[in-house]
């Protein structure tokens, strides 16, 4: 019962900040793209302020996926990294603490590019 708990968690959380980027892309005149960063830019506020870290312990992947918990990722690197070497870890925070997502979202895009044959429009 312990793991249908946790993904119902994990679903309602994904579920709803999929929801609110829906409800963005039908209601508003934004671009997916602004919308992407706006999730990204609310995430690292989030977890400035300490909302986010809660927030995704509790809800898990549902969480951490959507691009909201990149930001939360950005931000814990930065401060992270101000905290082990200065106002250095500003630049070098965000960088090491999403390298390993950044690479395999470039490797998979990679490897998705030579297996998918592409039809012109």
């Amino acid at each position: 019962m312990d793991i249908f708990l946790s993904f119902f968690k994990t679903f309602i959380a994904g579920g709803i900040i999929c929801v609110i980027g829906q409800v963005l892309i039908d209601f508003t005149k934004l671009t997916p793209a602004r919308i992407l960063v706006m999730f990204v830019v609310v995430g690292v506020i989030l977890s400035a302020i300490g909302i986010y870290g809660p927030f995704a312990e509790w809800a898990g992947c549902g969480a951490t996926v959507p691009l909201t918990g990149f930001g939360n990722v950005l931000a814990e690197g930065t401060k992270e990294k101000i905290n082990e070497i200065g106002w250095l870890g500003i630049l070098t925070g965000p960088l090491s603490a999403g390298s390993a997502g950044i690479t395999a979202a470039i490797i998979s895009g990679l490897v998705v590019s030579l297996v998918a044959k592409p039809k012109s429009k």
